[in-house]
């Protein structure tokens, strides 16, 4: 029997997740800052990637009331409004500073920036690169973070506790590849660990994406909200193979592309809000007694399904269905967790020196439902704001 080691480090800050929120997060503290960051498998196995729909972005301060309102109505009116203002005013910068660290966002002949539309937005407002956003985004980060000399990045190395004294954290301990006890005492902690879909059987998240966080934090009495607040995906690619769900992107039907049942017919608004379409769809399946729905391409022009959504054609077409000359089956899936570990608006815990940011956290952004396209936004704006109240706090 190996006898497992444990091995202790320092550091100023730790963060357990390397998703954009947790890549954000170091990119936005000092560089005179020693930071580790660790991931539970590859640094390529997030759920970051596989975004494909886009960005929220305020074009204007005419669409803020519009933008606000439509969070607002996805969210069923439970979201916390602070937070929803924080995120919306701080999109532009967010959008320009991903510009400046090179993400390809879509633009127009002129050169402006080209906007989709969704389910529940009023307007076109969201920011994309082709239908693979989240891997733009994450691997433009993740280069600008591997660049950086103060920041350590350990794969294969999974968070399983945190350290505490005195009612304050200190630190995290992890597992390493080697099966190894790893304590990593720093001042300030920052988990960003992601979703809770690999608890599904149906799930368009990554297997190892299990909560971790949240367990975690019950365990130490830290404050968790809305913990069912969970979110089905109306449109995934259905299959009989295991493993991860494939997802359809919305902008697909902010396109033109129509929801129909075994007989044709379109039976609902495939640009309300995701809770909405999911139980129309579940309702038609056991209407019809089928195991899954179509989704239509067939009033989406052949060059915006080549060029905007190249990487769903192509799955399709690697599962035997051409978009282009049939419907593809569709079924729900879970997509999205909207509760995790309750946050303030600077994405501090209840405890000391703990942050939770990305879809690990819950600031109350997105109410019980999330409006398509806000969680990259939610992730950069509040992952910026936790390393801000970290430098505050150690410069105090």
């Amino acid at each position: 029997m190996v006898k497992r080691m444990t091995k202790e480090q320092n550091y100023d800050v730790v963060i357990a997740g390397c998703g954009v929120a947790g890549l954000y997060t170091a990119l936005s503290l000092p560089r005179d800052m020693k930071i580790l960051m660790l991931s539970k498998e590859d640094i390529a196995s997030c759920d970051s990637m596989l975004a494909q729909g886009g960005i929220c972005v305020l074009r204007d301060e005419n669409d803020y009331d519009a933008y606000f309102e439509d969070t607002m109505r996805a969210g069923h009116y439970e979201n916390r409004r602070e937070s929803v203002e924080i995120m919306i005013r701080s999109s532009r910068g967010i959008i320009n500073h991903l510009l400046a660290l090179g993400v390809r966002f879509e633009k127009n002949g002129d050169g402006s920036l080209a906007y989709t539309r969704e389910g529940a937005h009023s307007r076109p407002r969201i920011c994309f690169h082709k239908d693979i956003t989240g891997e733009e985004i994450t691997t433009t980060l993740l280069s600008h973070v591997k660049a950086l000399e103060n920041v350590t990045m350990m794969e294969y190395t999974t968070m399983t506790d945190i350290l505490e004294k005195d009612g304050i954290c200190i630190g995290i301990k992890a597992e390493t590849q080697d099966k190894d006890e790893l304590l990593v005492y720093a001042r300030n902690s920052v988990m960003a660990t992601g979703g809770i879909g690999g608890l599904y059987q149906h799930s368009t998240n990554y297997p190892l994406l299990t909560g971790d966080a949240c367990r975690i934090a019950k365990e130490h009495g830290i404050a968790l909200e809305h913990m069912d607040y969970v979110q089905i995906h109306p449109t995934c690619l259905y299959s009989t193979k295991p493993g991860r769900s494939f997802l359809i992107s919305e902008s697909a039907r902010g396109e033109g592309a129509v929801i129909l049942n075994h007989k044709g017919e379109r039976f609902v608004d495939e640009l309300l809000p995701r809770d909405v379409v999911t139980e129309a769809i579940l309702k038609e399946m056991e209407k019809e007694g089928t195991a899954y729905e179509y989704l239509s391409f067939a009033q989406v022009p052949e060059n915006i399904v080549r060029e905007h959504f190249p990487n769903i054609y192509q799955r399709c077409l690697e599962e035997g269905f051409d978009l282009l000359k049939e419907p593809v089956p569709i079924v729900p899936a879970q997509h999205y967790f909207m509760g995790g570990v309750h946050v303030d608006s600077d994405s501090q815990t209840t405890m000391e020196h703990l942050y939770a940011v990305g879809e690990t956290s819950c600031n109350g952004v997105h109410g019980k439902n999330r409006l398509a396209s806000n969680s990259l936004l939610e992730s950069l704006v509040f992952a910026q704001r936790a390393a801000i109240k970290i430098i505050h706090s150690e410069r105090k």
